[in-house]
C-alpha cells in the first residue's frame, strides 16, 4: 500500500510539476474523522482514551526538547508540538524505516503535502496535537521531515514499555 502511495506522489509530481502544499498555506487537520490505520508504531488515538498529555517544544535549532519519551504499552497519548521558531516544522511519529524513505521523498519534493494522525505541521509561534495509541511495545522515532531539518538532527525517540 506504501509503495502505490509513494508511487502515487511520484506520478502526480511529474505530471504537475509540483506536489502541493508546505508552502505558506495553513496545516489545519479537516474537520473529518480521523483514519484509524494500525502502524508498527501504533494507531490513532480517541481523545476521550488520553492518559497523559506530552509537551514537544520544536526550535529553529533543529532540535525537539524533550527529545526522549517513554510510554507505556497500551498508553493513548496526546502530544502538544508546540513551535518556538520562526520556521514551520512538524512532528511525525514512525520507525526510522519509514522516516528515513519520507525524509528522502521531502528533499525531493519539498511542497510535498501529507497529513496523517501521526504528523503535526506547526507553524511558527503556533501549536499542534497529536492522538496516538501505542499498543505496540519497541522504539520509535518522531522527527521533523522538512527538508533539511531531519538531516540537521531534528529527530527524537519513544519508547513503549510493555
Amino acid at each position: 500500500m506504501k509503495q502505490i502511495a509513494i508511487a502515487t506522489l511520484l506520478a502526480l509530481a511529474a505530471f504537475s510539476g509540483t506536489v502541493a502544499a508546505h508552502g505558506k498555506e495553513g496545516h489545519g487537520k479537516p474537520a473529518a474523522a480521523v483514519k484509524k490505520e494500525q502502524k508498527a508504531w501504533g494507531i490513532a488515538g480517541d481523545a476521550k482514551q488520553v492518559s497523559r498529555t506530552v509537551t514537544l517544544k520544536m526550535t529553529d535549532n533543529m532540535r525537539f526538547t524533550p527529545d526522549r519519551v517513554e510510554v507505556k504499552l497500551g498508553e493513548t497519548v496526546r502530544f502538544v508540538v508546540q513551535n518556538d521558531g520562526k520556521v514551520l516544522h512538524e512532528l511525525v511519529i514512525g520507525t526510522k524505516k519509514e522516516l528515513d524513505e519520507h525524509a528522502a521523498l521531502m528533499l525531493k519534493f519539498p511542497n510535498m503535502e501529507h497529513d496523517e494522525p501521526y504528523m503535526a505541521h506547526v507553524d511558527p509561534g503556533k501549536k499542534g496535537e497529536i492522538v496516538w495509541t501505542f499498543n505496540r511495545a519497541g522504539e520509535f522515532d518522531f522527527a521533523c521531515l522538512i527538508a533539511g531539518h531531519y538531516q540537521a538532527g531534528m529527530v527524537g525517540k519513544i519508547q513503549v514499555k510493555p
